[in-house]
Order: C-alpha cells, then structure tokens, then sequence
C-alpha cells in the first residue's frame, strides 16, 4: 500500500515536470528574442547583404533568364539584319546585270559638256585658268582628274560598277607657286562631282596636329581631321610630321591616324600634302605607307619672270589698279634681281611688291597733293588708281644700294 502511494506521487512529480508553463519560455523563443525569426519567412530570397562591390553578381534567377533571352533576340534579329541585307544586294546586283545586258549599245547617257557645265566643274576650272598664270602642267593634271570624275558619274547614271578613285594628293613645289589655290579649286570641283560633301580646304602644319606632351597629339589630329571631313585637309609641309632622329617624337602618332583615315575614310576625306620636291621625297621613304595611299602626285614649277609679271597685272586688276605701260619693265627688272637673291617665293614675293608699289604710290600723291598743294590738293581718279614706274623703281633701287648683309630683307 505505501509502495504504490509513493509511485503515484513519483508520476505525479514528473508529469509536473514536463508540463507547460507561462512563466517558463521555451528555449527557441529565448534564443531569437529581440530579433527576426529566420525560419519564418522565405529562407532562400536574397535580400541584399553589407558587400556593396558585389552586389550587381546577384539577382532572381528568373530575371537572369529574361536577360538572356533578350541577348538571344537581339542576336537573332541583327543576323536576320544582315541576312536580309545581303539578300537586297544579291537582288539589286542581279537586277543590274539583267539591265546591263538588255540595255542597247546606242543608249545616250548624255554628253560630256552636259556634265561639265550642269555640275560646274567647268566654271571651277576656268577659274583655275583665271587664278593661275601659267602652270599648264598643273592645269592639265587637273583636268585629267575633273575628266575620270566626270566619264565615272556617266558610267553611274547608265548602272556600270564604280569606285570611289584614290582622289588623295600630294602637291610639291616652292613657296608661292599656288598649291593652296590648286587645292581650293579641288575641293570646289569634288564637291560639284558629288565626291565631297561641302568641298571646303583645312590648312593644317605640325603645329595644328602634335601635341607636346604625351596624349595630347591624338586629340589635336583628330579634331582637325573633324574639321576637314567633308573637304579636303591640306598638310603644309608635312615633312616636319616625321623627325628621323627621335623615334619617340609625337609626329609619329598624327601620322599613324593619318594613314588610318585616309584608308576607311577615303570616300568623306580627301587628304593633300604639300612641301618641297626634295623633302617630300625624303618623308616618303621614310613613310611608304603614305605615298602607297597618294594616288595624285602634281610638282608646281617655279615661275618664269615674265609670269611673274602676268601675276603682277592680275594682282592690279583685282584691286582696281593700273600699272602703267612704262612700269612693266621696271618691275621686270625688279623680278629679275629678286629671283638671285634668298628667300624669294614666286607669287608671294610679287604680292609684297605690289603692297610696296601702293604704298610708295600713296607717299608720291600725299607729298604731291597735300603736302605741296599741286592743283589746290584735288587728286584725280586716274591717278588714284596709276601705279608707275617711279613706285617700281624704288624696289630696284633697295636692292642695288642695300648693304650686302641686308639685301635678303630688300
């Protein structure tokens, strides 16, 4: 009887034991009090986490997956592209041969004068004519250009293949003998030829395209190769580009992006390069790769004194002046000794005569009409406008009286 009272108080106690109680939480709640119970949500969402750099490697897998279908599509698309694209060819390139073969030898496709006056490549080369005293070398190179531009817009409008001929140029020659003139009037002429989108001339030295410190040339070249697109970019003495003794010189680097655009941008940029025969030689055998790319190669002789007279009378004209009948042999005379003496540069150094002669002109009728008072200061248009031979003559006499060691500067 007292061994089976004291079991059941035994059960009594343990049941007691491990029965639930208020004031005792359970263990789980203690150990995430005061905190988010992770079990309690979605255990396998990311939700972002204290590494910020990597942060973009993670996303919803779904999203991944709408990515990468997108990059699918765009791929597929650009393949149909360019699948259709070739497949316009193939269709334009056979619908040319049918017309080139039921097209009858007889057809017109107009006549070469047609071309040469609608276009104005004829006004631009009579302005060449009208410019430029003689260079009939030049000139004729020039017209030989005009002529393949012109007979290959023809054989366009009639559906013959063409290309795009190799219009880069390079004009050799001494100063004054009208390089930038010639490359003026290109520009004007592949701009009527449909060759150039506005036909203008960027003049460019070493100056305009190297840069002085590292990184500083490709800028430069580029944003004058900007300008120039459409047109023509003239490179003035374009030897000093490349300097032999230092392989590191920044002139290397403009070069390098000169050749690469005028190998890919030959249809939007005609390049022309200019300097003396001699240097310019010396620079293309350093550069191969450039005279490769040159398909026109124009020398500009130097002028005959007599032209230089011719250039003289048109300078007059231009500025409403007469040069007296007595005053041609003066000047001549005048070309003649500056021709023997340093630094003479044909056209130029008649524009600073000329600019002399006026001046000497304007002394002669101040001291004549304001200072002595000749016919009560009244000056006549005719003499407004007469340059004689007394204006030329002073030239000559600097040069004959100037100390040997000056006569350059006469």
């Amino acid at each position: 009887m007292k061994f089976t009272a004291f079991a059941l108080l035994s059960c009594a106690g343990s049941a007691a034991a491990f029965a639930p109680s208020a004031a005792r939480p359970s263990s789980r709640s203690a150990l995430f009090a005061g905190a988010g119970d992770p079990f309690g949500g979605k255990s396998l969402e990311y939700v972002g986490g204290t590494d910020t750099a990597n942060d973009g490697n993670y996303g919803r897998l779904s999203d991944r997956l709408n990515e990468a279908d997108i990059e699918r599509r765009k791929i597929r698309e650009a393949a149909d592209r360019r699948e259709r694209a070739a497949e316009i060819r193939r269709e334009e390139l056979n619908a040319k041969i049918a017309y080139m073969k039921d097209m009858p030898d007889d057809t017109k496709a107009g006549t070469v004068d047609d071309f040469m006056f609608k276009e104005g490549v004829q006004d631009q080369l009579d302005k060449l004519d009208n410019e430029l005293v003689g260079l009939l070398p030049v000139k004729k190179r020039v017209k030989e250009i005009a002529a393949l531009l012109v007979l290959d817009k023809m054989r366009r409008k009639l559906g013959f293949e063409t290309s795009v001929p190799s219009l880069h140029m390079s004009f050799t020659g001494a100063p004054g003998t009208g390089k930038t003139t010639v490359a003026v009037r290109m520009g004007q002429i592949l701009a009527k030829m449909g060759y150039a989108r506005r036909g203008h001339v960027v003049l460019a030295t070493r100056d305009d395209l190297v840069g002085q410190y590292v990184g500083h040339t490709a800028p430069k070249t580029k944003e004058m190769i900007k300008k120039a697109m459409g047109g023509v970019l003239l490179v003035d003495e374009a030897y000093y580009l490349f300097n032999a003794a230092n392989d590191r010189d920044y002139g290397q680097e403009s070069i390098e992006i000169l050749l690469n655009v005028m190998e890919n941008n030959a249809e939007d940029l005609v390049v022309a390069v200019a300097g003396y025969k001699d240097r310019m030689d010396t620079f293309f055998s350093y550069i191969p790769g450039m005279m490769s790319r040159i398909g026109n190669h124009i020398d500009f002789p130097n002028y005959s004194a007599d032209e230089l007279v011719q250039i003289a009378e048109v300078m007059a004209g231009q500025l409403e002046y007469d040069i007296e009948a007595s005053a041609y042999p003066v000047f001549k005379n005048y070309i003649e000794k500056r021709m023997e003496l340093p630094f003479f540069s044909n056209a130029r150094t008649v524009r600073n005569a000329m600019d002399r002669a006026r001046m000497n002109s304007a002394i002669r009728l101040f001291d004549k009409y304001a200072i002595q008072g000749v016919n009560g200061g009244d000056c006549s248009v005719k003499d407004l406008m007469a340059i004689t031979a007394d204006d030329f003559q002073i030239l000559v006499d600097d040069i004959d009286n100037a100390d040997a060691s000056k006569v350059i500067f006469s």
